[in-house]
């Protein structure tokens, strides 16, 4: 998906960030690793929209919670990024490891005025983003793919399809799903 200009942010907005910006410092990043559901509950609060026994831990970071989906067993790890000025979707089980970065936005270099687009991102069911991954504006990974640790995804990943390296490019495909795993590798 191209990346479509985003409008400026208003008072609104930056009010509504601030207000989860104290929130996220002062209610969900000094929780307990094992408090899943109380931050499942202030991500709601937000407009979030989690599913049963997701796992967004203390130090994953949420740029606007009301443009987050997180179906059932979903899991932000430690430190994750989620800078998501347009929605992310995680689908059931997936992982979103360590360090990953979820960046829906960029800038329109060819706009004087440096303009912000941005274009959703969509991690299918049982997919994994290892650690340290990027994936970019308007991604969607398919079903138990597999973004490799520090890959950088700037392209639509099949279904089970493996990718590795910058820019990442396919090594592979695997019949693993790691839908409904019970387990976190975050």
């Amino acid at each position: 998906m191209r990346p479509e200009l985003v409008p400026p942010p208003g008072l609104g907005n930056k009010l509504r960030r601030l207000a989860w910006s104290v929130t996220w410092r002062l209610l969900f990043r000094p929780s307990p690793i094992p408090l899943h559901g109380w931050r499942r509950f202030l991500l709601r609060c937000f407009g979030a929209r989690i599913g049963p026994q997701a796992h967004p831990y203390p130090s994953a970071r949420v740029w606007a919670p009301w443009n987050l989906v997180m179906e059932e067993g979903s899991c932000l790890g430690l430190e994750s990024d989620t800078y998501n000025v347009v929605p992310v979707h995680l689908g059931r089980w997936c992982v979103i490891s360590q360090k990953a970065y979820l960046c829906t936005a960029s800038h329109d270099i060819g706009n004087p005025g440096f303009r912000l687009t941005g274009a959703p991102i969509r991690i299918g069911a049982g997919a994994w983003v290892a650690a340290a991954a990027f994936v970019g504006p308007g991604v969607t990974m398919g079903e138990g793919a597999v973004a490799g640790a520090s890959a950088v995804v700037t392209r639509d990943v099949a279904d089970h399809e493996i990718v590795v390296g910058n820019p990442a490019r396919s090594v592979g495909h695997t019949d693993r799903l790691f839908a409904g795993s019970k387990g976190h590798a975050a």
